[in-house]
């Protein structure tokens, strides 16, 4: 694989006009949406819109004439052709931690109704996104349940008679390794318990099917693969079923702010659910978050007349396939181990290294490089690869830019501060 092999394959992708869509820096390979996606050339003019006009003359009524209102529900069903849902099962607004705490919280509540004492287990793995064990924690010494934490290979284990809802984040961060939703779901409610799914990793990026699954409740990431900017309002989607047993039985999700009532604007003092999707609302919708994050989805969405999901991760997988084919030719004798794997089906949209000695260090003589990919502790180097904006010729810059570093032992010379960074 040469360069101009590389520019070649550019040159043949049915999905190169879609870059155009994002104000992606001079000289910079940007291999981190994983982290934080891109900025939409639309979103600027946007938000300014939101900003000036909406709220700048339209003022409160705009919640009305701009339909503020319905953000969460319209971001949602956009949100919702992404991942394998109909209209009025996803909705957007609150972090994902929140959305988390919200859906964990009602499949507990769920399992509790079953009435079997015995069914007290949350099963998720050790090396899960630290947000969500956090929030699993926390609810399981609240509720009275365990929170179990596995090896991915001791998962199939799990599925018994004490497992209450079984956790997973669909691709791992550290390794991006992806599960068989299906196959795990389908194993899950075998034994009788529930299956959540993180889709931080996943939306945008891989083809999600959450009905096809029959998967019970599901959060996800705006900022990452969906292009929503920093701190960008997350989503949720619950079963249908599940909010129809809810409905029928009164059972509530336990943080039942305003928004989430029957008539938010009836101003009663007392709560009632409202139906569908829209009793997991909270409070008020953070309308500029949601109007960036709308203009991040509609990138993924234009995909949709060039093949959709299933394009996007075609080219997500031939962008991975050479990083790695690169790395191992180029790269030789440094030190770098792929963690992720090399079995397409198992693999999401990034390739993470691991690397004994100074992996931190080479991360960030890449980024002085113009590079950016990105380091978790203790030895991880993180790239991630986004086919609406990564080229195939960027894949190679970068590996030679790799190649270079680890070569002249640039790394070694310079001195770095290691910081925390955002996920």
């Amino acid at each position: 694989m040469t360069r101009q092999n590389a520019q070649a394959l550019d040159a043949r992708d049915p999905l190169a006009s879609l870059r155009t869509q994002f104000a992606l820096p001079e000289g910079v390979i940007y291999l981190d949406g994983n982290s934080l996606g891109v900025l939409p050339a639309a979103a600027p003019a946007r938000v300014a819109q939101a900003v000036q006009q909406e709220w700048g003359e339209g003022l409160i009524r705009s919640w009305n004439t701009a339909n503020w209102v319905n953000l969460p529900q319209r971001v949602g069903d956009k949100i919702g052709r992404l991942i394998g849902a109909p209209p009025g099962q996803t909705l957007a607004g609150d972090s994902t931690s929140v959305n988390l705490y919200k859906v964990l919280a009602a499949a507990l509540l769920l399992a509790k109704q079953q009435g079997d004492p015995a069914r007290r287990v949350i099963v998720s793995e050790r090396s899960n996104f630290p947000t969500d064990l956090y929030i699993a924690e926390g609810l399981a010494r609240q509720h009275g349940f365990e929170l179990k934490l596995v090896e991915p290979e001791q998962i199939a284990a799990q599925f018994g008679p004490s497992l209450a809802v079984l956790m997973l984040t669909h691709v791992n961060y550290r390794t991006g390794r992806m599960h068989d939703m299906a196959a795990i779901t389908r194993a899950a409610h075998g034994c009788g318990a529930l299956a959540l799914w993180d889709l931080a990793h996943s939306a945008g990026a891989v083809p999600v099917d959450l009905n096809g699954a029959d998967a019970d409740f599901a959060v996800g990431c705006g900022y990452k693969y969906l292009n929503g900017g920093p701190g960008a309002p997350a989503f949720l989607w619950v079963h249908p079923r599940h909010l129809e047993r809810m409905e029928r039985e009164d059972l509530w999700q336990p943080l039942s702010g305003w928004f989430g009532h029957a008539a938010p604007f009836e101003f009663s003092p007392h709560y009632r659910p409202a139906s569908g999707i829209a009793r997991f609302a909270c409070g008020t919708p953070p309308v500029l978050g949601l109007t960036a994050l709308e203009t991040g989805v509609d990138t993924a969405l234009a995909a949709e007349p060039l093949g959709g999901m299933a394009a996007l991760r075609r080219k997500s997988l031939a962008l991975t396939s050479l990083f790695i084919t690169l790395v191992e030719a180029r790269c030789a004798g440094h030190g770098l181990t792929v963690i992720t794997p090399r079995t397409e089906g198992e693999r999401g949209s990034q390739v993470n290294l691991a690397r004994g000695e100074g992996a931190y260090a080479i991360v960030q003589a890449l980024i002085a490089r113009g590079v950016i990919g990105d380091f978790r502790a203790p030895d991880v180097l993180r790239f991630g690869f986004t086919p609406l904006y990564t080229s195939f010729t960027e894949v190679w810059d970068a590996v030679e830019h790799l190649r270079q570093v680890l070569e002249s032992g640039e790394w070694k010379e310079a001195r770095f501060n290691q910081k925390a960074a955002v996920t």
